[in-house]
């Protein structure tokens, strides 16, 4: 079934879609790289603090135990099962998602691209592969039943999709400066 592929997929990977936006939220902070410069770029910028990090992957975190919570009701509504999160795969897709979008942040500096400008490909799937990756190293059972191939072709195909349809969004009512 279909829908209950992408159901499932973008569900696995609600932990990992929110820390980022939560981080922007918590705002500010001390850079993660400490002012620190490579050549003439900052490693990171001031766009990656450390309060960011932190409230990001909590949230990630204390989002994914709210869908364990909820997860056998959906399911039983929607006609099938919902994954669970144990909590290291918890961590693992909140923390890799983090790791991800800082990771992007490093290469986006080395390539000489300013902070907020676009990078196709990168700023779409950069904390999907850190959350993927982090995910398989701290519950590599639980991802490997979760993340089958069709989840993750869902995941590679939907993720991009709504990243750049949200940005539309946040910057049409005023949130984003950029629209990607």
């Amino acid at each position: 079934m279909i829908g209950g592929l992408v159901v499932t997929a973008l569900w696995a990977m609600l932990p990992a879609y929110v820390p980022n936006n939560a981080a922007v939220l918590a705002g500010g902070g001390r850079p993660i790289d400490g002012g620190r410069t490579w050549g003439d770029r900052r490693l990171l910028g001031d766009g990656k603090t450390w309060r960011g990090t932190a409230v990001g992957t909590l949230v990630g975190v204390a989002l994914a135990a709210g869908l364990n919570v909820v997860a056998a009701p959906v399911g039983t509504a929607l006609g099938f099962s919902l994954p669970t999160f144990p909590p290291a795969a918890a961590l693992g897709l909140a923390a890799g998602a983090m790791v991800g979008d800082i990771a992007a942040s490093f290469i986006k500096r080395r390539s000489g691209r300013d902070r907020g400008a676009a990078f196709p490909g990168l700023d779409q799937l950069d904390f999907v592969v850190g959350a993927l990756a982090l995910a398989f190293v701290a519950a590599p059972g639980w991802a490997q039943a979760t993340f089958t191939p069709g989840v993750l072709a869902v995941v590679l195909v939907a993720t991009p999709v709504l990243h750049v349809g949200t940005n539309i969004i946040a910057y049409l009512i005023g949130a984003k400066n950029e629209p990607w």
